[in-house]
């Protein structure tokens, strides 16, 4: 009888989820997962392509590179199907029904998984929908869908506080962003009123057990070390 035989990249991928799982238990540990896609010879205009995953600090997202520019500029979140609707790609992730968050960043995307689900089974799924979606280089958003852009409105604030809230802001881009982006998440200003900085948590950050620590022990120690007027810092 006639089998047919898998690809060396099937193979590979096999073999590195087997390895993956034995090596599961070390959750402190950041681990790094490569993926090659076989461009088949009935596929020549596709070109390989290398994902790489990453555990975050939040146990139930995990952080995909797909090795290009997932968004020019900015970050997008998305807590729910209907959220995903202007993307076609988290769309796609949320169709999976095991997923419940998707976040866009730089080079970037992070998934959430629904509460009570493996990993272990979800992840070869994410991977087929990502690869699926940047090795044909679809669009990340739906033509004409001004979703790209996620404005979010800000605390009313007092006009003379303009300096202090210049320098929180100048803080959370340079210093606070940066650090959580590699952390799969994205921390975000929404406003500052009588010494509390509002922020909301967005990607990894979301639901994170440690994210309480991040902004009492992490951020709120940076800001009010620059910026005596800060008095806390909360989850708005």
């Amino acid at each position: 009888m006639w089998r047919q035989r898998s690809s060396p990249a099937a193979r590979a991928f096999h073999l590195l989820a087997a390895w993956h799982d034995r090596c599961a238990c070390r959750a402190e540990h950041r681990a790094v997962k490569k993926l090659l896609l076989d461009p088949f010879p009935i596929f020549p205009h596709m070109t390989p392509m290398l994902i790489e995953t990453e555990t975050t600090p939040n146990p139930a997202t995990l952080k995909f590179l797909p090795g290009r520019v997932v968004m020019t500029s900015g970050t997008r979140d998305f807590a729910d199907p209907e959220e995903a609707e202007t993307s076609p790609l988290a769309e796609a992730l949320f169709s999976l029904g095991d997923v419940q968050g998707v976040f866009y960043g730089q080079d970037f995307v992070s998934v959430t998984a629904a509460e009570g689900v493996e990993w272990r089974d979800l992840k070869p799924q994410v991977l087929g929908v990502l690869l699926d979606h940047f090795a044909a280089d679809a669009p990340l958003f739906r033509a004409g869908s001004a979703a790209a852009i996620a404005v979010e409105p800000d605390f009313a604030e007092n006009p003379e506080d303009a300096d202090i809230v210049a320098q929180i802001k100048d803080l959370i881009e340079t210093r606070v962003r940066p650090a959580v982006a590699r952390d799969g998440g994205d921390i975000v200003y929404r406003g500052f009123d009588r010494g509390t900085v509002y922020l909301a948590m967005h990607g990894a950050c979301s639901g994170c057990p440690s994210s309480s620590a991040t902004l009492k022990q992490g951020i709120e120690t940076l800001l009010k070390h620059y910026v005596p007027e800060v008095t806390e810092v909360r989850a708005a």
